[in-house]
């Protein structure tokens, strides 16, 4: 390895301010190193390399890990090992709208009675004329099977009823995973965490990988769950630390859109958007 050195140049104009002298400065590090290209670094940089680099096998759909590694090194095998690539590479997106139920009477003990409120069953109304002036060609509508979101996803449905409304067990709320850093007023015990996180994490796996090689068209299906496993979602797909999806905040009936490239890169397009409703019919809990 070469040694590095670094040199600090500092850049300062002057400009007279009521009398005053006022020195306007930036510095700019200077990384010199014997197989390095002299990179310049702005003075407010902490690293010159990602703490995390982007795994792009992430669904363990990426095409290379899909096609057995070349070994012959004529024209013809080279041909052929780039044809099971192209093969294998998907042509086209797929999207996800996670919707979050509407308010619902959460001092129940039972699910089948913790149903939404007026202003929950309001807000998925709200929502579903929302996803009906997107226009977008929506694919299919799931839900989870807690009593909530079928009632959410029900009346979504009203505004979308070309979809048929299935559930999925594994999107059930829960515990996903300790939340870092831990919030003392929510304690779930640790055989929760287990439970649930292994549960959620199965739903992550089904729904969230990039589109096949056969697909021909954009995908846009729409997901009625809960607030954890939504938060807990965007960091996994962001490859964001998912410890940290408790300090994401989304609104009853808001819109998370998730955009899955064929490279494989992922994207946010909308995260809790609740914008289309008037603000006295904003609530979180």
């Amino acid at each position: 390895m070469g040694r590095h050195f670094y040199r600090i140049q500092s850049f300062a104009k002057k400009s007279l301010k009521a009398g005053a002298v006022v020195v306007v400065g930036v510095l700019v590090y200077k990384g010199l190193s014997r197989n390095s290209n002299n990179t310049l670094h702005a003075s407010w940089t902490t690293n010159y390399e990602p703490t995390v680099k982007w795994n792009s096998n992430w669904d363990r759909r990426e095409p290379t890990s899909l096609v057995k590694p070349l070994k012959g090194g004529s024209d013809a095998d080279r041909v052929s090992y780039q044809q099971k690539i192209e093969s294998q590479t998907p042509k086209t997106s797929r999207h996800l709208i996670l919707i979050r139920h509407g308010q619902y009477f959460d001092n129940a003990t039972a699910d089948k009675e913790r149903f939404l409120t007026t202003l929950g069953r309001s807000q998925a109304e709200m929502t579903g004329k929302r996803l009906k002036e997107l226009n977008l060609p929506y694919s299919s509508l799931i839900s989870s099977t807690m009593t909530r979101a079928k009632e959410t996803a029900a009346i979504i449905n009203k505004s979308l009823p070309q979809l048929a409304h299935v559930m999925d067990d594994s999107l059930r709320e829960g515990a996903p995973i300790p939340p870092e850093p831990p919030l003392g007023t929510w304690r779930p015990e640790q055989k929760q965490f287990f439970q649930d996180g292994a549960r959620i994490e199965s739903a992550f796996r089904k729904y969230f990988h990039r589109a096949s090689p056969e697909q021909t068209e954009d995908t846009y299906e729409v997901i009625v769950c809960h607030a954890n496993v939504i938060r807990y979602f965007v960091c996994r797909a962001l490859q964001f630390p998912p410890e940290g999806w408790l300090r994401l905040s989304l609104a009853h009936g808001s819109i998370t859109h998730v955009s899955i490239r064929p490279s494989g890169r992922v994207s946010v397009r909308a995260l809790g958007d609740h914008g289309f409703m008037p603000v006295e019919q904003i609530s979180y809990s």
